[in-house]
């Protein structure tokens, strides 16, 4: 199959466009390169632009009538930056994902696998949460990303769209091959923070936020290895229209996660295990928009969409 990636060009797009050409499968990148890399393009058939440019969607279906889906990666992700740039995050991840929605819709490719975010749960006392948990996202670039499942949501129940609707927990690693990750010079993740500090390119690893009412006092995550994320969306694609039907339904959502919390502490403790090195750290406030964090039911995952994650926390440090 031909699947659109919109994206396609960054971290979590290059790797899942690795992972469906091994499923036997054909990605279709479209990104406007305002973040993504070049160089992770490797070859694919790529169109250069905006997501909201209908003009061009129209051109890549007309020159790709087969496609049979599309995954929905675009967008801006950066918390801090989105309490600062909040019109910049509404207009592109929001208004522009509406035009792409419509648009496809228009052309008769109403599939649409959608990238959303775990940062739009509530806080659990427990802190595993499942889909149906009470939402709060607190940034507004979470607040984004509901928007935009909202919006496919409801478009599903009016038009023809139908969405399955992913929500990450906390992606790291790479591909098999280490010829994608994360690649921002002062990379967000907390992953490229440690390695920075660990090689002496910053002077410490911050720890942004010590009295939450975690077991440590730190934030809690749950960190998936991106190879299983994108394993998830090969699933997601080929399995589209059964697990709707299954469901009986127009748009689904579902965590993907390991089901397994961990905090900052122990997330460094195990970075230092594989490193083999102690990372100077200092301690600091939260940073605006940031959550506390949650943990992932991954029941829903594993008997409807029938994926479950296979990678460790340490493969996904080492890679």
């Amino acid at each position: 199959m031909k699947i659109l990636v919109t994206g396609g060009a960054g971290y979590i797009g290059s790797v899942t466009s690795k992972a469906l050409e091994q499923a036997g499968h054909t990605p279709i990148l479209l990104d406007s390169l305002l973040k993504g890399r070049r160089e992770f393009i490797r070859g694919r058939t790529f169109y250069q632009g905006d997501i909201a440019d209908r003009d061009l969607l129209t051109r890549i279906v007309g020159e790709h009538p087969d496609i049979h889906s599309t995954i929905h990666m675009a967008a801006r992700i950066v918390v801090p930056e989105s309490v600062e740039q909040p019109y910049e995050y509404y207009r592109d991840n929001v208004a522009k994902s509406l035009e792409l929605f419509d648009q496809l819709v228009e052309l008769g490719k109403p599939r649409i696998v959608f990238s959303s975010t775990a940062s739009l749960y509530a806080v659990s006392p427990t802190f595993e949460v499942d889909e149906e948990s009470p939402l709060a996202p607190t940034s507004p670039y979470a607040r984004t990303k509901r928007a935009m499942e909202m919006a496919l949501e409801d478009m599903s129940g009016g038009t023809d769209l139908r969405a399955i609707i992913l929500r990450y927990f906390n992606p790291i690693g790479s591909d098999p091959d280490v010829e994608s990750g994360l690649y921002d010079e002062e990379p967000s993740h907390v992953i490229g923070q440690l390695v920075l500090a660990a090689k002496g390119v910053k002077d410490h690893f911050t720890i942004t936020g010590t009295e939450h009412p975690t077991r440590d006092g730190t934030g809690i995550r749950d960190y998936i290895h991106v190879w299983d994320l994108a394993r998830a969306h090969v699933t997601a694609v080929e399995r589209f229209d059964a697990v709707l039907a299954d469901l009986d339904a127009t748009s689904a959502v579902f965590n993907l996660g390991t089901g397994k919390g961990v905090t900052v502490r122990e997330l460094l403790a195990a970075f230092e295990a594989v490193y083999g090195e102690r990372v100077p750290t200092k301690e600091a406030p939260p940073r605006p928009g940031d959550a506390v964090g949650a943990y992932a039911a991954v029941d829903r995952a594993r008997y409807v969409l029938g994926w479950k994650s296979e990678l460790t926390l340490e493969d996904g440090i080492a890679s």
